[in-house]
Order: structure tokens, then sequence, then C-alpha cells
């Protein structure tokens, strides 16, 4: 009876260790995925971050794969399918912009893809004084091409959602810093746009605007003359001032900025009767027609927009640019007096041969 103790003994021994093996193997197996999923670097790349971009127009598998074998390791890439496999990823790829940083595991890349975790474009959007200019500048950093952006400007069934029009459809536009998906279209665009604008367009300012009887459009439209006017923020209410006491007096704005609108020339420094007559025919030509233009000539700043709204109480109807070129600007309150600073002006220009 003890030789068969001893067999039976023997083999539950032997299974023991065979359990042992199979749990340290198991155990390895399992820590060295773990290490290669979460812990040991998938990039394959010298640079501190490298960005994909995966246009919604191709989103595909085939796409995907050739973009991640240039940035990841060979065992990266191989655990990468894997796991796309295994999701289901290739079926439900998410176009976007994704930042991939140096030393980043693969478990932390497919889940930054497979989530459409993007990295937004940082926008920065200042003065533009044509729908062509923003979306030349937009159109080189967002996946939708210039076009395709201006196009969406000049519909007006593409804008009549928004309450614009193709003349109107800068005064959306609040010049400021913004983070954007860059896969984002351009009705997405407008609808960020609108809904910074109505941020901007707060309970005060909309009071400040019904106090000077004027829309948000309107008051946004001489904001965008009073910032072609000076570059000095100080004397933009009283600039502001001058052109809402025209208005009330029923008086043509005569600004020189809505001329090189018209005229399609922002070159131009010195507007002469020529441009004026040239340019008559245009609705945005206020020597030749009462009121605001049909829309902005530019984006303004936020500070031309306030200085419109808390315009400075004056009576000034006239103003212009100082003999010395400082930018400053002389006020005055008739034609007498402004003919004067007009001649001291003009005769500044003739001594620099400005034409």
């Amino acid at each position: 009876m003890t030789p068969r103790k001893n067999n039976k003994k023997r083999k539950t021994n032997r299974g023991i260790r065979l359990g042992l093996i199979f749990l340290l193997l198991f155990s390895f197996i399992s820590a060295s995925f773990f290490y290669l999923l979460f812990l040991k670097s998938a990039t394959s790349f010298e640079e501190d971050e490298v960005t994909i971009y995966i246009s919604s127009s191709n989103s595909t598998a085939k796409y995907v794969k050739s973009k991640l074998k240039s940035v990841i390791n060979p065992a990266g890439y191989t655990t990468f399918l894997a796991l796309a496999q295994s999701t289901g990823y290739w079926k439900q790829i998410k176009p976007g912009r994704y930042i991939i940083t140096k030393g980043s595991g693969v478990f932390n890349i497919f889940k930054r893809l497979k989530g459409g975790r993007q990295s937004p474009v940082t926008l920065t959007l200042n003065k533009f004084r044509t729908k062509k200019e923003l979306s030349a500048n937009i159109g080189g950093k967002l996946e939708c091409s210039s076009n395709t952006l201006l196009r969406f400007m000049n519909n007006r069934d593409s804008l009549k959602t928004f309450d614009l029009t193709p003349e109107t459809a800068l005064s959306i536009i609040i010049p400021n810093t913004y983070e954007i998906y860059w896969n984002t279209t351009p009705g997405e665009f407008f609808s960020r746009m609108q809904k910074e604008s109505l941020r901007f367009w707060d309970d005060d300012r909309l009071d400040q605007a019904k106090e000077l009887g004027l829309s948000p459009i309107e008051v946004y439209t001489l904001a965008s003359i009073v910032d072609e006017e000076t570059n000095d923020n100080s004397e933009k209410p009283l600039i502001a001032s001058v052109y809402l006491n025209r208005m009330k007096k029923g008086m043509p704005l005569g600004a020189d900025p809505t001329i090189k609108f018209a005229y399609g020339d922002f070159s131009i420094k010195r507007v002469t009767q020529m441009h004026i007559n040239k340019s008559a025919a245009s609705p945005y030509n206020t020597y030749k027609n009462k009121g605001l233009p049909p829309g902005p000539i530019c984006t303004p700043s936020q500070k031309s927009i306030d200085a419109v709204l808390k315009g400075q109480k004056s009576d000034y109807l006239f103003f212009c640019a100082k003999a010395d070129f400082s930018g400053s600007h002389s006020f005055a309150k008739n034609e007498k007096e402004h003919f004067e600073n007009a001649r001291k002006y003009r005769k500044a220009l003739d001594s620099l041969k400005i034409h």
C-alpha cells in the first residue's frame, strides 16, 4: 500500500508544479502585455510630438494604418491592430486632428483615436476687412478649404439660420482667441461664432445699443468704420460721437474708410474726389449715401465696439487727421473749423507728395 501512496503524492506534487509554472507563465505574459500596452513607449519619432490628421473624406482603415506605421514602432503597431480589431475601431473611425506626444504608450494612442479625443486648433481672429481675408486665414488652419468657407459666407440660405446676410456675415465675428476642432464645418464654425457673439452681446451692451437706437449689427458696422479710422483707443469714443451726431442730423457719414472698401483698394493713402466718384454706385460709399453701409467693412476690436456703445458725448461733426502725422485727429463743430484743419493736413500731404 505504501508505493501507491507515494505515486499518488508524486502526481499531486507534479500537478502543483505544473500549475505554478502555468501561473507564472500567465503572470509573465500578463505583465509583459501590461507593460507593452500601458508603460512602454510606442512612438518611433524623435520630435516632441507628431500630429495625425484624419479627414472626413479619408477616414479609412487603410489610411489610419499608413499614418500609424510612421509614428509608432512595430510592437506598438501590432498591439494597436489587435485592439482595433477586438473593439471594432475600423468601423467607427473618428475624423480629426490628433497630437501624439513622444513616449506615449500604445493604449494611450489607441484611446485618443478611438474616443475621438482631438487636439483643438487655436484660432486667433483679429482684424479682417473682407470675407475673403477671413476665409483665407481660417481655411488654412481647418479641414474645410477657404473656398468652401467663402461660399458658405456668400450663401444667403446658409446664413439665414444665423439671421445674417452675405453683407452682414462678418458681424458675427468677435475678435478673440478660440479653440476649435480641426474638422469643424463652416456651419459648425458659424454656430460657435454665434455662441461667442451672444455671450459678448450681454444685457448691458444690448441696453446701450437700444439707447443709441441701433441694433447690434448696426453698432458693429459703425464700430468697423471707427476701427478703420484710428488705432488710438483713447480717440475712438470721440470719433464714434462724430458719426453718431451726423446720423442724428441726417448727414452722410462721409467716412474715407468706406470709400477704400467700396473702391476695393485698402492701400489708398489719400482718398480723393476721383475715388469718391468712381465708387459712387457702391452702397458702401458713405459720401453719396446717407446712413450706415449694408454691413461692416472689417471685424472691429471689442474696444471699438464698446467705443460706439459708450460713445463720448460731444458737439463735433467733423474730424481730420493732424498735419503732424501723429495718428491723432483734430475735431471741429462746424465746416469753417474743419476746412482749416483739412487745409493743414492736405498741405502736409502735398509736401510729402502723397497722392
